[in-house]
């Protein structure tokens, strides 16, 4: 069982210990939680072992309060805006997480989305979204409502325009329609399970019109996502216009360069401080943002990255201003110490390293852009008898649709007329197409490849397997590996200290020059100043929260280039940790399903004749082996005979009429019921020994010979083994088939360790008892029996041929049934966390090297100071450098 429980009464850390020992020692307590924040205790126990009673009586008599909870457990993704770096995402993961009933809430800065498990009876879904407001960001809500651009030909005045607008916003289900004239393009907003886009075009096109859908990107974050990029990119191109003036007129006449007599420092200080107080107000105003989030959230005591961006600058325009305005009442020395460049070209330059980020992190996504892009827009629907195009999103289960050659097809779907082949290999990886007739099953995206056929939509929208693939995809990337909770301890302090940090160094250099302690380069109030903003502008927490996602993101991402789908970031850490793989035999392993391998005659009849004797005798046959018999027959040619009588003996095998020739196909009991003398020969006896199937022949009370079935090896399977062995991996296989065949498949692929003869239910025991001695184990299967394992292991791997219970229990799942991605998973698991301790790493040391020297810890040894728009320089490249590090990973290729 996994029950929630509600403690009353815990006061401090003391108590969770307190509870967690207590209820832990009770006899079939498996694991036990206590949430000190949200005060739920959660139990997983054998429920035959303890009750819901014994828990709350050991609570009780502890001093503690407790009821049970009913849970009704429900998940949500939520858009946040106004994140910037990682001391956001604690801040709203702290606010969510402490609300009763919220079981999990997790934030990733790179796709700005919140993921969150709650209980429905104990919190709501817009309680949760008002503690992400009151913690200081916005919501974006999702549009129920469709919008599409629609290109109009034929209008040639306003009226045009006004007779459109008026007739189709009639219709039902539009929401509204805004033609454009000049453009000759509509904007139109329906619901969708009201009225179809076609039928919207259809209607304008019978006003006299001619209306088309605008050949636009469907995914509408990511056209959102392109217009910020563009807007960011002018936004900085205006700042650094007017920041290199100021920069010029402050620095220049320091480098030798020439300066306008006019607003030379010497000759006019005034004019030289208004003039750059003049460009430098553009560039404040432009990165106002900094300051709006930054202020507000310093003043919420919850600072992040943009507080300490406006803290920095702020205090250089601040300062500037104080000089500006001494140097009006007269005091020019002021001239020397104003700030106003650094605090522009510090601005500008955050606003490139933003930008920087963001198309790198543009780039992270690539993955999904390219799966979604596999899904063709038009299908043609037959209604009627007529063949209509309509859009994809207007096709609904159970239309019929006309697929030709070299098309896509548009939905999942089964085949109802026609015949072609098609290639998957989106899907499977599989390179050879394979042949559809009425009643196969087709997948959308797939291509049909040299006939045309009619398919009925079994699957449309979210249902088809290309697009839960995508949410597969999406759900991965948003998710977070344990090892960025380091990352996220640490930045929920970060900014804070880095204040608290900036505050006491520059005290205490101000401290040392007013005494003369230590001689500076500057005056003490410059020197500490300089100091303050230095360490203010250099640090990133960004680089921290960015460290993780964006490498769980491609690595995911990569693996789906691959047919490997990795479920989460905790599956692709923990997959790097495996040191022993067991394998399922059949379906796994093996094909899954028998095939004739051998036919030895003993008797007066060739090898040939047997089969055709065999095979034709079982053609009225429902066994798995008489299939693979008559399958082998098919194969080598043989033309079947004819067949006067049937009879099938339960647990022995059939006798038939063939050719007027009495024939037997079964076991040895069979035989031996018949009293017919069987001797085997050595080549037979070797086939029983490498765990075949015989099916002994006889034909008219002889005996002939076997025929021997198998369920065969894959082609990749000795290779996978070896390879996964020469990494340093134990591999190990599981059955419930016999010893003799067990092992004579093991033997043929290169497993040592045989589990053989175990139960179904008993996989999962044998996952178990590997993990006791210490090994971390993945499962990999493909059947309904290998679901409790799967889900046992530390990290499950099912084979995409397989069962939906499967791959729901697994971590991982391999769309080309090729167990040879194994190991491709734990190579690209290997990268992918060895590319986030590489992120970690360098945002870490950055942080460590780059604040003491801010802190001008270099200048009592070297007598430099570093410069705060170096300092900011180097901040704003730093999450750059992270993102970038992560790129890396899609150049990543399986090592085989």
């Amino acid at each position: 069982m996994n029950k929630k429980f509600k403690i009353d009464g815990i006061s401090c850390q003391a108590c969770v210990a307190r509870i967690e020992k207590a209820v832990g020692k009770i006899k079939g307590v498996d694991s036990t939680t206590v949430n000190p924040i949200s005060e739920i205790l959660t139990v997983e126990a054998d429920e035959k072992k303890v009750s819901s009673e014994d828990i709350k009586k050991i609570v009780s008599d502890l001093g503690y309060g407790i009821k049970e909870r009913e849970t009704k457990l429900n998940k949500a993704t939520l858009k946040i805006d106004g994140m910037t770096c990682q001391a956001c995402v604690k801040r709203v993961e702290k606010a969510v997480n402490k609300l009763e009933g919220v079981l999990d809430g997790n934030v990733n800065l790179t796709t700005e989305k919140l993921s969150v498990s709650y209980d429905e009876n104990s919190v709501g879904l817009d309680e949760i979204k008002k503690a992400v407001v009151d913690a200081g960001y916005s919501i974006e809500e999702e549009k129920k409502i469709n919008t599409v651009t629609l290109s109009i030909d034929g209008m040639t005045c306003q009226s045009c325009v006004s007779r459109i607008e008026k007739k189709t916003s009639q219709l039902l289900g539009v929401e509204t329609i805004n033609v454009n004239l000049a453009t000759e393009k509509a904007l139109v907003e329906y619901r969708k399970n009201e009225i179809k886009l076609s039928e919207i075009v259809k209607f304008i096109n019978e006003l006299g019109y001619k209306a088309v859908k605008e050949d636009t990107v469907k995914d509408l974050d990511g056209d959102k996502k392109q217009k910020e990029l563009q807007n960011e990119w002018k936004k900085f191109i205006i700042a650094i216009l007017f920041a290199l003036p100021v920069f010029y007129i402050s620095m220049g006449h320091m480098m030798g360069m020439p300066v306008p007599r006019i607003i030379n420092p010497e000759n006019n200080p005034m004019n030289f401080a208004l003039i750059q107080l003049l460009f430098s107000i553009p560039v404040i105003l432009i990165g106002k943002r900094f300051y709006v989030t930054g202020i507000k959230l310093l003043f919420k005591f919850s600072p992040n990255m943009d507080s300490l961006i406006a803290m920095g600058t702020g205090a250089a325009m601040i300062y500037s201003l104080y000089g500006t305005y001494m140097i009006s009442s007269g005091n020019i020395e002021y001239v020397h110490f104003l700030y106003y460049e650094s605090a522009v070209v510090i601005l500008a330059l955050i606003m490139l390293g933003k930008y920087l980020e963001n198309v790198s992190k543009g780039r992270t996504s690539e993955a999904i852009k390219k799966l979604m892009g596999l899904q063709p827009k038009k299908a043609s629907l037959i209604k009627n008898g007529d063949i209509v195009e309509v859009d994809i999103e207007d096709v609904e289960k159970g239309d019929i649709l006309l697929v030709k050659p070299g098309e896509s097809i548009p939905v999942d779907g089964e085949v109802t007329e026609g015949s072609s082949s098609v290639d998957e290999s989106m899907l499977t990886g599989e390179s050879i197409p394979m042949e559809k007739t009425p009643g196969s099953k087709v997948v959308g995206a797939s291509i049909n490849k040299n006939g045309s056929i009619k398919i009925r939509a079994t699957a449309v929208g979210s249902d088809t397997a290309l697009a839960k693939i995508v949410k597969l995809v999406e759900d991965a990337q948003g998710s977070k590996a344990p090892i960025a909770r380091m990352a996220d301890v640490i930045s929920g302090y970060f900014v804070p200290v880095v204040i608290g940090i900036a505050i006491v160094s520059a005290i205490t250099w101000y401290i040392l020059g007013t005494t003369g302690k230590v001689v500076l380069s500057e005056t003490p109030a410059i020197f500490s100043l300089s100091i303050f903003i230095a360490v203010l502008v250099i640090a990133c927490p960004c680089s921290l929260g960015l460290a993780t996602p964006t490498a769980i993101m491609v690595g995911t991402g990569k693996g789906a280039e691959y047919g490997i789908l990795i479920k989460g970031g905790e599956a692709l850490e923990m997959t790097h940790r495996v040191d022993t793989i067991v394998f399922d035999k059949t379906g796994t392993i093996t094909e899954g399903k028998p095939k004739l391998t051998d036919v030895i005659s003993s008797g007066e009849l060739s090898d040939n004749e047997i089969l055709k004797l065999a095979a034709s005798a079982e053609l009225h046959s429902e066994h798995p082996l008489g299939d693979a018999i008559v399958e082998g027959a098919k194969e080598k040619g043989l033309k079947f005979a004819k067949i006067e009588k049937f009879n099938s003996i339960t647990g022995m095998g059939i006798e038939a009429l063939v050719d007027e020739k009495n024939i037997l196909v079964g076991n040895q009991k069979l035989m031996k019921t018949k009293g017919i003398e069987v001797n085997f020969t050595p080549e037979e006896d070797q086939l029983s020994k490498e765990g075949k199937t015989l099916m002994l022949v006889a034909a008219d009370g002889k005996f002939q010979g076997v025929v021997a079935v198998a369920d065969t090896v894959k082609k990749t399977s000795k290779e996978a083994v070896k390879i996964l062995k020469e990494m340093g991996i134990k591999v190990a296989m599981i059955t419930g088939d016999n010893a003799l065949t067990a092992e004579a498949i093991a033997k043929e692929v290169g497993i040592e360790i045989v589990l053989s003869e175990v139960m179904p239910e008993d996989k999962s025991i044998e996952v178990k008892r590997l993990q006791k001695n210490g090994a971390r184990v993945a499962m990999v299967g493909d059947g309904i029996n290998d679901a409790p394992a799967l889900a046992q292991s530390d990290v499950g791997i099912a084979v995409g041929s397989g069962t939906d219970v499967a791959i729901e229990s697994a971590d991982i799942v391999l769309m080309k049934s090729d167990i040879k991605d194994v190991a491709s998973a734990i190579q690209l698991s290997h990268a992918t966390i060895r590319n986030i301790k590489q992120n970690l790493f360098w945002a870490f040391a950055y942080n460590s090297m780059g604040i003491p020297v801010a802190a001008g810890v270099l200048y009592l040894i070297t007598g430099h100071l570093l410069n705060p728009m170096i300092a900011g320089a180097a901040m704003a490249m730093s999450s750059v450098s992270v993102v970038t590090n992560a790129l890396r990973l899609r150049f990543f290729k399986p090592k085989f």
